[in-house]
């Protein structure tokens, strides 16, 4: 449903516009490079076929197998590369690839290795091998050896180029500081240590009296419990326990902490149950700890391990598992799902999401309802695959699927004709990056949507279609899969500003809504009864709308902005990073506060997705913004900024009392009545994951995590603050608490 009432808060700032564009088309000027001779290219055969193995390993993760781009990343091969490309230069491409990738990582391949991975993204683009080697300093005009087209083995890869399969009992280097018993490791190589790398259960629990976890539970969570993604069906990430509060939170100290695994991507929730903690680590180790003393109860590492150094991309973790029965439930990101034993860690059953090898990812976690485990898809949707995107259930007892909801809109569904007469096969995108909410009493889940793929709609083919149910929120039956309603917060997208992330369930005397903000900094209020619209605010700088109906809360782009040429650079404030992005909401309820994360950076962005960064108007120069709203009526209340971005969600207690971790190390402590920090401390390396609070023998704990890696926005301090550092080790959990009584 795409209609209702509201008011129009819309407070548009286009007037940069112009002096922007003028800067992006000197950025996108390069230099006038020379033309190959006799048609070849300037590679070699071996560099091609040594950069297919070192762009799988490096690169395909965010960029696929098949170079076409997915969510942070442009596509390296096809039209949209070579309409931005083909009249630069080989060396620009070198550069802007040793410079950036991998993704918060550039410059830490060696140089062979990039100049092999140019090598094979010219060959992708039907480039011809030569007899000269590809180097640094090799200047040729793309265009004038590359044709665009997609090379025929880059679909269809030769047999010794695919990826060895992982045994569970292998022992390969992995980036999870696993080195084979007896490697020589290099001094100075970050991460890498000895540590057996069989996979399975390496420790077996034996938890006595476990109290299995009923849906009545997970409808009204004990107070001293976190037992899922957010601690409650309505997404709040609110604590009632008051035991830490705004009169003596600046006493906090280190309980304990727990290292994790290291060099892969965590962006975690600690899962808390009559104290005994779960964890999610890199490589999929799962742990389950004391929650009051930090020690190991349990190990199990479903792997596989990573197999490329360093931090990955957002699309390898999992924020969030599950618990019920005696069972935790684990979305592997590579797409399985698990249920363990809680007690033993002992695995009970697991399924694959897609039968297909390589198809759909997860990374959002899972959420139980009524004796079934919901999951989303990512990495999904792949052009002429035959599969889309889908959001999908299982038994909780057996893991067999119950009913799957495919995310676009087909042909002779309701809004299959918002695609443009589009094929159903060629209809992609509207992945799920964030677990749903759900409410008992409607007996209805709500799931927000990415983008449609391609980002731009020109590249999609569907004209100025709502390519619905991308970038909405859709409400289901949990029990069917059967959809209720959907609202598309911005039909025809075609910025990579995508209305995917949380949504939280409030109550206002007889009315229920939902609100939720995406990538543009908009945060919508909707009827969660029938997915009408009501109402908006604008929370951050944003020039991509140059307004928003008052009765649907349909958003208009700006012209040029739908008239956008692959070659042509554009500004867009928010950029891709997002004025909201993965980094949760608090809904503290005794106050009726929605405390948000923000994020405020823009782009001036190529047609085929290319970025390039600058500061937001009137940030100072501060990326990070902590801002609160009053969901009544949506009223801003407080706000602060600082020059590091926000890389946790935000938990609220009943102590009035809200907690929030950065980019640049800082966990802090804030009153949520006026924003003002009341405590900080600076971890290991950057704080980022979501923080939870519990409780233990009566005694109130906070928990966070420390980690690398992720998207949005952890990739954009790598080009705009450069002033901050941060080790490249450090993942962890630390558990703060307050001193104990004398």
């Amino acid at each position: 449903m795409r209609n209702g009432v509201g008011r129009n808060k819309t407070g548009l700032l286009l007037g940069a516009a112009a002096a922007i564009a003028l800067l992006a088309g000197a950025i996108a000027a390069g230099p006038i490079t020379a033309m190959a001779q006799d048609g070849a290219g300037p590679f070699t055969q071996a560099q091609a076929d040594a950069g297919r193995v070192a762009f799988n390993s490096n690169c395909a993760i965010c960029h696929q197998n098949d170079l076409s781009g997915a969510t942070d990343a442009p596509a390296l091969a096809g039209d949209a590369f070579f309409g931005a490309w083909k009249s630069r230069s080989t060396e620009d491409l070198y550069n802007k690839i040793h410079a950036t990738m991998p993704a918060g990582r550039g410059g830490s391949l060696d140089e062979a290795t990039y100049t092999n991975i140019v090598a094979y993204i010219l060959h992708a683009n039907s480039a011809k091998a030569g007899t000269t080697a590809f180097t640094p300093t090799t200047s040729v005009t793309i265009g004038s050896v590359a044709t665009g087209k997609l090379a025929d083995d880059v679909l269809h890869p030769p047999a010794a180029a695919a990826a060895p399969t992982q045994q569970a009992d292998s022992n390969v280097v992995t980036s999870a500081g696993f080195a084979r018993p007896g490697q020589v490791v290099k001094y100075g190589d970050p991460g890498r240590f000895m540590l057996p790398t069989k996979l399975g259960l390496s420790l077996k629990g034996d938890i006595q009296n476990y109290v299995p976890v009923t849906d009545a539970m997970l409808r009204n969570p004990p107070d001293g419990d976190w037992l899922m993604f957010r601690r409650n069906y309505q997404g709040w990430s609110f604590s009632p326990l008051s035991q830490i509060n705004t009169g003596n939170v600046s006493s906090l100290q280190l309980k304990w902490m727990w290292s994790m695994p290291e060099n892969g991507t965590m962006e975690d929730t600690p899962i808390v149950h009559d104290g005994i903690m779960y964890m999610w680590g890199v490589g999929n180790t799962i742990q389950a700890l004391n929650a009051k003393t930090g020690e190991l109860l349990w190990e199990n590492r479903l792997g596989p391990t990573p197999t490329a150094m360093g931090p990955g991309p957002s699309t390898t973790e999992t924020r969030s598992m599950g618990l019920y029965g005696n069972n935790v439930y684990v979305a592997a990101p590579e797409g399985w799902l698990y249920a363990l034993d809680a007690r033993t860690g002992e695995q009970v059953w697991k399924t694959k999401l897609n039968p297909k090898e390589d198809v759909g990812r997860t990374t959002g976690g899972v959420m139980v309802i009524n004796g079934k485990v919901l999951v989303g898809m990512t990495a999904c949707g792949r052009p002429k695959s035959g599969d889309h995107c889908y959001i999908s259930a299982y038994d909780a007892k057996t893991g067999k699927r119950d009913w799957k909801f495919v995310t676009v809109a087909l042909t002779g569904q309701p809004g299959g004709d918002t695609w443009g007469g589009k094929p159903d096969d060629e209809r992609m995108g509207a992945e799920t990056w964030i677990a749903g909410t759900y409410d008992p009493e409607l007996n209805t889940t709500y799931w927000g949507t990415a983008q449609a793929k391609p980002w731009r709609r020109d590249l999609r083919g569907t004209g100025t279609g709502a390519t619905d149910y991308a970038n909405s929120t859709v409400a289901l039956d949990p029990d069917t899969g059967k959809m209720k309603w959907w609202h598309n917060h911005a039909p025809g997208e075609t910025f990579d500003l995508d209305e995917v992330f949380e949504r939280v369930l409030v109550d206002h005397d007889s009315q229920k809504y939902l609100l939720t903000i995406g990538k543009a900094g908009i945060l919508w209020k909707l009827d969660r009864v029938t997915g009408k619209y009501l109402d908006h605010a604008e929370t951050v700088f944003q020039n991509v709308f140059t307004k928003i109906d008052p009765k649907t809360g349909i958003p208009t782009y700006r012209k040029d902005v739908i008239d956008q040429k692959v070659d042509q650079w554009l500004p867009s404030c928010p950029g891709p990073e997002g004025g909201h992005d993965w980094q949760a909401t608090s809904y503290h309820k005794p106050s009726d506060t929605l405390i948000i994360p923000l994020s405020q950076s823009c782009v001036f962005m190529l047609g085929n997705g290319s970025q390039t960064y600058f500061e937001m108007p009137g940030s100072d120069g501060n990326m990070g913004r902590l801002s609160a709203y009053r969901t009544s009526d949506l009223k801003p209340l407080w706000s602060f900024q600082q020059r590091a971005p926000f890389l946790t969600g935000v938990v609220s207690t009943a102590g009035n009392v809200a907690f929030v971790g950065d980019f640049d190390r800082v966990f802090r402590a804030i009153d949520v009545r006026n924003g003002k920090t009341l405590w900080t401390t600076r971890l290991g390396t950057t704080v980022q994951g979501y923080p939870v609070s519990f409780m233990v023998d009566g005694k109130q704990y906070i928990a966070v995590t420390t980690a690398l890696g992720g998207g949005s926005p952890q990739l954009k301090p790598g080009t705009m603050l450069r002033e901050v550092h941060r080790p490249v080790t450090g993942y962890a959990v630390f558990v703060f608490g307050l001193p104990d009584a004398k």
